[in-house]
C-alpha cells in the first residue's frame, strides 16, 4: 500500500514504508514533546505512536498544572489515513528539527492547543537500545532526543495561555523499532518458562533535557541496583551519555561521565533536589542544580499501559471505528498516592516520574545558566547508594 512517505527515496527494504521489516507487535515509531513553564507550574505533554503490526496509531495530549493533570487520548486504525493525525490532534513537521507544529483543535474535554516547537541545538542521538529476555529481542531501538522552546498558546476551560519563548520551554524525544512488550498485547507469563537473569539489570534512571538561553543539553545516568555504571539488559541500558549545545553553529561540549547527589522528600522516593557533576571530554566538571517546580506528573493517564483507556486497554489496542478519544482530570498534587487503572488494577503508593525542574548550570570556567527542564527519574526496586530496599 502506497502512502505519501513513498514519494521520497528514502525505503530501507523492497516494500512500501506501510510495511515494515519486524512482524512483531512491539515495533512502533513515535513522538514525545513537552512544552513547559517553571513559573506556570505548567507541563504540557503529547506524543503519537504508530503500531503498523496492529494497525493502529494512538496518541496522546495533556496538561499538569501544579499536579492537576487532564489527558486526552486518541486512536484510530493506522492505514485507512496514513498522516501523523488522529481526531482533532496533529503534528506538522514544517521544517524537520527546527519547527514542528503541534495542535489540538477543540473537543469535549476542554483542553486545546496551536503551538510551534522550536528546536535549540541538533538533536543527541542516543546510544542503541538492545534488551533481551528468554534470549529474544524485546528491545531494538533508536532515539534521538532535543531541547527547544515553543510559541504559540494553550487553552484549558476558556483559559487562554499565552507560550513564548524566553520563559517557556521545549524538549522531545523520537523513537523507532522494537519496544517493550506491555499487556495486554504481550504473552501472559504462566504459559512460558520461568525468565532467567540475562546481562545485569538497571535501578536508577537519571535523564535530563533542559534548555537556558544560549545553552541547551542532555544527558542520561543509569546505574545497577549497587550504583554502578556498566551497560545493562534494559530498555535504557547505556551507562551514561550527554551533550552539551551552544545553538545550532555546531559549537557544543560533549559529555563522557556524571555522578549525582540526589535528595528525596521524606523517606520516600519523591526528588526534592539534585546535584549532578557531569564531566567534558576535556575533564573540565560541569556542575547542575535541579530542582523540581511543581509535582511530577503522571505517565498512567497517557495510554501507554494496560487499564490506561477507560475499556481496559491502551494505544496500543483497537477502541473502535473512527478516531476515538476520551479524557479524564486527576489530582496528582499531593504523592505518593494510590491509585486505580481503568482494568481494576490498584498501583499503591504511585508518584510521578516526570519532574518539571528548574536548572541552574555552572561551567567548569565559572559561567552560569538558569534555566528549566524535563527530568526523569526512575528507582525501580533496590537502591543501595541511597539505602532503597
Amino acid at each position: 500500500m502506497l502512502s505519501p512517505y513513498d514519494e521520497l527515496p528514502v525505503h530501507q527494504t523492497p516494500y512500501p514504508l506501510a510495511r515494515v521489516a519486524d512482524s512483531d507487535h512491539g515495533f512502533d515509531d513515535g513522538y514525545f514533546f513537552g512544552v513547559f513553564c517553571p513559573e506556570q507550574r505548567i507541563f504540557c505533554f503529547q506524543g503519537l505512536r504508530i503500531n503498523p503490526n496492529t494497525n493502529l496509531v494512538g496518541g496522546y495530549a495533556g496538561i499538569n498544572r501544579a499536579g492537576t493533570q487532564r489527558t486526552v487520548r486518541f486512536s484510530r486504525t493506522w492505514r485507512d489515513n496514513i498522516a501523523t493525525e488522529i481526531g482533532p490532534y496533529r503534528i506538522e513537521i514544517i521544517e524537520p528539527y527546527r519547527d514542528i507544529r503541534l495542535s489540538l483543535d477543540d473537543n469535549e474535554s476542554g483542553f486545546s492547543f496551536d503551538l510551534h516547537w522550536l528546536g535549540a541545538a541538533p538533536a543527541f542521538e542516543e546510544a542503541h537500545h538492545f534488551a533481551t529476555s528468554r534470549g529474544r529481542p524485546i528491545t531494538d531501538q533508536t532515539r534521538y532526543a532535543q531541547s527547544g522552546t515553543a510559541r504559540g498558546w494553550l487553552r484549558l476551560d476558556g483559559e487562554r495561555i499565552e507560550v513564548e519563548p524566553g520563559t517557556w520551554y521545549a524538549d522531545r524525544d523520537h523513537s523507532w523499532g522494537l519496544y517493550h512488550q506491555r499487556p495486554p498485547l504481550a504473552p501472559d507469563p504462566k504459559w512460558l518458562p520461568p525468565a532467567e537473569p540475562e546481562g545485569i539489570a538497571r535501578a536508577l534512571r537519571f535523564w535530563t533535557l533542559f534548555g537556558a538561553g544560549e545553552l541547551s543539553g542532555f544527558y542520561a545516568i543509569h546505574e545497577t541496583p549497587d550504583g554502578r555504571q556498566v551497560p545493562m539488559n534494559d530498555t535504557f541500558g547505556t551507562p551514561f551519555e550527554g551533550r552539551f549545545d551552544f545553538g545550532w553553529d555546531g559549537k557544543g561540549v560533549d559529555l563522557v561521565a556524571g555522578r549525582h547527589e540526589l535528595e528525596f522528600v521524606g523517606d520516600s522516593r519523591i526528588l526534592r533536589g539534585a546535584t549532578i557533576t557531569l564531566t567534558d571530554v576535556d575533564g573540565g566538571e560541569w556542575v547542575q542544580r535541579v530542582r523540581p517546580a511543581a509535582p511530577a506528573w503522571v505517565t498512567a493517564t497517557i495510554g501507554y499501559q494496560a487499564g490506561s483507556w477507560k475499556d481496559g486497554g491502551s494505544f496500543r489496542t483497537y477502541h473502535g471505528p473512527g478516531a476515538a478519544l476520551e479524557w479524564d482530570e486527576f489530582d496528582f498534587s499531593r504523592q505518593p498516592l494510590d491509585f486505580r487503572m481503568y482494568n481494576g488494577l490498584e498501583a499503591r503508593g504511585l508518584i510521578g516520574k516526570e519532574y518539571l525542574s528548574e536548572v541552574e548550570t555552572v561551567a567548569p570556567d565559572g559561567r552560569r545558566w538558569s534555566g528549566a527542564g524535563h527530568t526523569e527519574l526512575f528507582l525501580d526496586g533496590p537502591f543501595r547508594p541511597y539505602g532503597f530496599r
